[in-house]
């Protein structure tokens, strides 16, 4: 079993998607092994986005995950990370595949439903950013 990360973006939670995605996440088989709802300051923001700093979306990418609350969570699955990332779809909704939450739920490239990690690496970095050892069961 592998645990991966992901988030359910501001513009989600505040269309009242929440429960719907994660019915979505869910039917794909991950177990949540912790989950929070949270309000990301802009110090927070740019702290987990550290790695898209010298980008030119990073303000926006900012100012968007600043405005409204989130739900964070940890999900278990073989295979949970690219699992994931396949469940979410592309990144940008108009590219991802039907039936995908990006393809159902996103608006565009930016405002796409939700965050899952890429990777290994990038999970553990993301699940300790979010959740101490004990918050996870």
């Amino acid at each position: 079993m592998q645990k991966t990360f992901t988030i359910l973006k501001p513009d989600t939670v505040k269309a009242g998607k929440a429960r719907a995605v994660l019915s979505e996440i869910e039917k794909a088989g991950f177990r949540i092994r912790a989950m929070k709802m949270l309000h990301l300051t802009e110090a927070q923001a740019q702290g987990f986005y550290y790695v898209h700093k010298e980008r030119p979306f990073f303000g926006s990418l900012v100012t968007f995950m600043t405005e409204g609350p989130i739900v964070a969570m940890v999900l278990e699955s073989d295979n949970a990370i690219e699992k994931l990332r396949k469940v979410m779809g592309a990144t940008d909704p108009a590219k991802a595949e039907n039936g995908t939450i990006r393809k159902q739920f996103g608006t565009n490239i930016e405002r796409n439903a939700i965050h899952g990690s890429d990777g290994p690496e990038t999970a553990a970095f993301e699940i300790g950013y979010f959740f101490n050892q004990l918050e996870i069961v």
